[in-house]
């Protein structure tokens, strides 16, 4: 199968997201913490990231980044494996410590910079660890309300920017409070852009120029199933799975019968014998 689809561009602005191997804890004290941070430190400095907001749970953490040099993948890579052998130097592990790559979902900056902020330091809070989001030492959240001192990665400048030149904290402070049950990834697209679908389509490659893309990925703005399969041809089935990325399950569950009997229209449409390769 084809490895997810990492977008960079100069300002572009990430979700990134890291979980422990088979979801085991990454943080096993408060020093694993620090020693993470000093190296997020490093990190941002060496790459020139800005660094909007963070949250360090137990088995995971949360990112929310600029990369004004398109360099997200090196950097993700130096963070991560020079966290994975601080972590096992320092327990006497071996193996991995992270699980696979990270993941990346690019955000755009107007109207979902500060709801993917506003997400990130409320994670301790969704997951009943603390009632409030001062209450957990390990994010952003304290510093950019102005409770703790910031560190010197952290852009909470920038980020409180958006709040207006007077009392930016405290109306950030409310912004943050006002978040909880809300959901920032409606506006998701593809699993892989956050926006709107002009920002989408504008951020999506051509399936031409990259083939190995999974082919949800290539078009993150499809149309839904109930158009594309009003008469559900074999021709309809097969512009659904090739053009458009559904699954021959989604398909299928649409349909109402099972996926191998999809499959089977889609290899009569194609004349070909042999099964189309996919996840199901």
């Amino acid at each position: 199968m084809a490895r997810p689809l990492r977008l960079e561009f100069p300002g572009a602005v990430y979700h990134v997201t890291s979980r422990g191997n088979r979801r085991e804890p990454i943080f096993l004290d408060n020093d694993d913490r620090q020693r993470f941070l000093g190296l997020l430190q490093r990190v941002t400095g060496r790459f020139g990231w800005l660094c909007f907001a963070y949250c360090l749970m137990n088995n995971h953490y949360h990112l929310l980044i600029e990369t004004p040099r398109a360099n997200l993948a090196l950097g993700m890579q130096t963070l991560n494996s020079a966290y994975a052998q601080s972590f096992n130097a320092r327990h006497g592990c071996v193996g991995h410590v992270l699980q696979g790559r990270y993941g990346a979902i690019l955000v755009e900056q107007e109207g979902h910079l500060l709801e993917v902020a506003r997400y990130v330091v409320l994670n301790p809070v969704r997951a009943c660890f603390v009632r409030h989001p001062g209450e957990w030492l390990w994010s952003s959240y304290r510093a950019t309300a102005g409770h703790v001192g910031s560190p010197r990665f952290l852009a909470s400048e920038t980020l409180l920017g958006h709040f207006g030149t007077s009392r930016a904290r405290a109306r950030y402070r409310l912004f943050v409070e006002d978040g909880a049950g809300r959901n920032p990834w409606t506006a998701l697209h593809g699993g892989l852009y956050l926006g709107s679908e002009e920002f989408a389509r504008r951020h999506a490659p051509a399936a031409h120029v990259l083939p190995e893309i999974r082919r949800g990925h290539v078009r993150p703005v499809r149309p839904p199933l109930v158009e594309l399969l009003q008469g559900p041809s074999k021709q309809a089935i097969a512009t659904a799975y090739h053009d458009h990325g559904y699954r021959l399950r989604e398909i299928a569950d649409y349909l109402g019968v099972h996926y191998a009997t999809v499959s089977r229209r889609l290899r009569s449409q194609e004349g070909d014998d042999g099964e189309p390769q996919c996840k199901i």
